[in-house]
C-alpha cells in the first residue's frame, strides 16, 4: 500500500469503550460538523446508521485520509455488531459509498476500510460475499489486488458454502482485477480455475469465459505451454470457431501458418485486443522450440527460413530465446549452426508421456542397481570384519 500500514494491520480496528448508541451520536455530530444535513441521533441504531451512511461521503476529503478512515472504521465497527438480518441492506449501501470513483489516495483509504469490514463479518455471513465482490474491483483500480487475494484455494476456504455460480462470478472479478494490476500469470491461473468449474454438460454456457481464457493465455508473454487449454470442456465447445483455430495454431503450427491466418482474419485478431507483433514474437519462440525438439543442430538458414528473420537478427533471437529459459543452446558462428542441449516441449502429448515414462524407468533401474551394489559392498565389509574377529564391534549392516 502507499500508506505505511498494511491492510491486515489489527491497529486499524477501532475498539471503543462506549455503547453503540453513543457511537451513533458521536458520528451524527461529526457528520453535522462536516456539513451533512442529518437529524440528531434518535437512539435507534438502524435509523441513525442509515442517516450516517447516506452522509458518509462528507468524510471524503483530500489530505484528511486518517480522519476519514477513523470515522469510516467507526461505522464499520457498528455494522459488524448488528444482526445481519437487519444490517445487510446497510452493509450494501456502505459498500456502494466506499467504491465510488475518487482519487487514488481516497480509494486506498476506502479499500482499507472495506477490507476491515470484510474481515469483521462472520465467515457464514451472507453480506460477506457481497462485500468481497465490491472489494475486488476497488483493489484492481488501486493496484492492490495482491493485498486482498492470494490464491484460489484460500478463496474457497473463505467462502466454503458459496454456490458455483457465485464462485464463478468471483473468479471473473478477480481475473479482471489481476489483469489491471498486470498480474498476468495469476490471472491465467484464475481463469483456468474458472473454466474448471464447468462440466461437459454445461460447458456451452462458458463460451465467453473460454474465449477470455484463450486471449489471456495468448497475450501473456510468459505462457508457452498452451495445449492443456484444448482439453477443457468450455474450449472444446469452441471447435470450428476462429478463436479455437487461432489457439490450435499456437499449440501445434509454425509461424507461416499464423501469418496466413492473420492475413485472412486481421480484423478478428485485432478485435480480441491481441498485438500482432507480440503474436509473431511468441510464434517465433514456439516454432523454434518445435525445431529444437526435432533436431539438436540447426543451421542459420533453417532458422531464417522458418522464422522469417535475416541472418543479422539470428544472434539477437537466440539471446531472446535463452532469456526465456525455454531452450538451452549455443551458437557456432564458424559453421553457422545452433547447437541445442535442452528444450522445453511445446506440447506434452502421448509421445512426451511415453518418453518421460521411459526416462523414469531408466532412473528406477539405475537406482536399484546402485542399491544392490552398495548392499553387496556392505556385506563384503561385514564378512571381512567377521573373519578378523571384530564381530563384537560391528554395527548392524545397512539395509537399502
Amino acid at each position: 500500500m502507499e500508506d505505511e500500514r498494511e491492510l491486515e494491520d489489527p491497529c486499524f480496528y477501532a475498539y471503543l469503550d462506549i455503547s453503540l448508541e453513543n457511537q451513533c451520536k458521536e458520528l451524527c455530530d461529526y457528520m453535522q460538523s462536516l456539513g451533512a444535513d442529518i437529524p440528531d441521533s434518535s437512539g435507534v441504531l438502524d435509523d441513525d446508521l442509515t442517516h450516517i451512511i447516506e452522509s458518509c461521503h462528507f468524510c471524503f476529503q483530500e489530505n484528511k485520509e486518517l480522519e476519514m478512515e477513523a470515522a469510516l472504521n467507526s461505522i464499520t465497527s457498528l455494522l459488524v455488531c448488528m444482526d445481519m438480518n437487519r444490517g445487510e441492506s446497510l452493509v450494501k449501501k456502505f459498500c456502494k459509498k466506499l467504491t465510488r470513483e475518487q482519487s487514488k489516495k481516497l480509494e486506498i483509504s476506502c479499500l482499507k476500510v472495506l477490507y476491515l469490514l470484510y474481515q469483521g463479518l462472520q465467515t457464514q455471513s451472507t453480506p460477506r460475499y457481497e462485500v468481497y465482490c465490491e472489494l475486488i474491483p476497488l483493489a484492481g483500480r488501486t493496484g492492490q489486488i495482491m493485498s486482498v487475494f492470494t490464491d484460489t484455494p484460500t478463496l474457497k476456504k473463505s467462502f466454503p458454502r458459496v454456490t458455483i455460480d457465485k464462485l464463478q462470478h468471483l473468479y471473473r472479478l478477480i481475473h479482471e482485477a489481476l489483469l489491471k494490476c498486470k498480474e498476468s500469470e495469476k490471472a491465467a491461473k484464475v481463469i483456468m480455475e474458472l473454466l474448471g468449474t464447468y462440466t461437459p454438460e454445461n460447458a456451452s454456457q462458458a463460451k465467453e469465459d473460454a474465449q477470455r481464457c484463450i486471449v489471456s493465455a495468448l497475450a501473456d508473454p510468459n505462457t508457452f505451454l498452451l495445449d492443456p487449454l484444448l482439453a477443457l470442456p468450455p474450449v472444446k465447445v469452441l471447435e470450428g470457431a476462429p478463436i479455437h483455430e487461432l489457439l490450435t495454431i499456437f499449440v501445434t503450427d509454425p509461424l507461416p501458418t499464423y501469418l496466413t491466418f492473420y492475413n485472412e482474419n486481421k480484423e478478428f485478431v485485432d478485435s480480441l485486443g491481441l498485438s500482432h507483433e507480440e503474436n509473431v514474437r511468441k510464434m517465433r519462440l514456439l516454432t523454434f522450440m518445435q525445431m529444437a525438439e526435432a533436431k539438436e543442430e540447426l543451421t542459420f538458414d533453417e532458422v531464417q527460413d522458418q522464422l522469417q528473420i535475416s541472418e543479422k537478427d539470428v544472434h539477437q533471437f537466440i539471446i531472446d530465446v535463452l532469456k526465456t529459459k525455454l531452450v538451452k543452446a549455443r551458437v557456432n558462428d564458424k559453421q553457422k549452426k545452433i547447437l541445442v542441449s535442452a528444450t522445453m516441449h511445446r506440447t506434452f502429448g502421448k509421445m512426451q508421456w511415453a518418453h518421460l515414462r521411459g526416462t523414469l524407468g531408466s532412473w528406477e533401474t539405475h537406482l536399484k542397481n546402485l542399491s544392490n551394489g552398495l548392499t553387496a559392498v556392505v556385506k563384503l565389509q561385514a564378512d571381512i570384519m567377521n573373519k578378523a574377529g571384530l564381530e563384537g564391534s560391528l554395527a548392524p549392516p545397512m539395509v537399502l
